[in-house]
């Protein structure tokens, strides 16, 4: 009678059984030999014959967890155990994509071209602009940081005037004098968010005295920017954008 035919379940985890053992065989192999002990030593300090690190050194056949634990505490290391990163969790930076997301959908349909962390100094990519938006009919270009939350409040105020003044640069070399450049910020209207925008009022009204409601029209059906700054709410969901009603307002 033949055996019965194995499974591709059973057939791939074997395989990753087998590379889990070599590794761990590798690792307390390369360890002990960092620390220039020798089998017996290493048995000593966790407590286990040296016929049993042997093994384990050799293929690591039994992984048993108490063994493991034992070893790894005479070697100083810690013990884990885990799943790798499941593929459908969000990525560390999700909301924010989610944010940029929606600024570059809403900006094709008011006649934008999009482009998505655009560098302002091609020698340092990380100095970059998280959306811009540009309509070459109208010479202009919008400056669009997106917001899930926030940390230094001054520094990123900063970091948005020196990114706006290197676009500025840009859209003189495009245009001349004819080009126009805009800055808004698009932020996340979580509950945090919006408790902080409500502590600091007049900071922000400061910042950003452009209309929003003229700012939103500007991004939802296109235009000339307004010539100050802007800030505009997006919902939680990242799925639509509403107006920030300054103090006083």
């Amino acid at each position: 009678m033949s055996s019965p035919r194995r499974t591709d379940l059973a057939i791939e985890a074997d395989r990753r059984l087998r590379e889990l053992r070599a590794r761990i065989a590798g690792e307390v192999r390369a360890a002990r030999e960092r620390r220039t002990w020798t089998q017996e030593e290493l048995a000593r300090r966790a407590g286990v014959g040296r016929q049993v690190v042997s093994r384990l050194e050799r293929d690591a056949t039994r992984l048993d967890v108490d063994l493991l634990q034992r070893v790894g505490i005479a070697l100083g290391r810690r013990l884990e155990f885990g799943f790798g990163r499941d593929p459908l969790e969000h990525t560390a930076d999700a909301w924010h994509l989610a944010i940029q997301e929606l600024v570059l959908r809403i900006g094709r349909g008011s006649g934008y071209s999009g482009t998505f962390e655009l560098p302002t100094r091609p020698a340092d990519p990380w100095r970059s602009i998280d959306v811009c938006l540009a309509a070459r009919a109208r010479r202009c270009l919008v400056m669009c940081e997106c917001w899930n939350t926030f940390g230094d409040i001054g520094a990123a105020a900063r970091s948005s005037t020196r990114k706006l003044a290197e676009l500025e640069d840009l859209a003189a070399a495009k245009w001349g004098a004819d080009g126009k450049v805009g800055l808004i910020w698009i932020v996340r209207a979580t509950a945090r968010n919006r408790a902080l925008l409500g502590r600091y009022p007049e900071v922000f009204a400061s910042r950003f005295p452009g209309s929003s409601r003229a700012w939103l029209r500007v991004l939802q059906f296109g235009g000339i920017p307004p010539a100050e700054p802007g800030l505009v709410w997006c919902d939680v969901g990242a799925t639509r954008l509403f107006e920030w009603r300054r103090p006083g307002i």
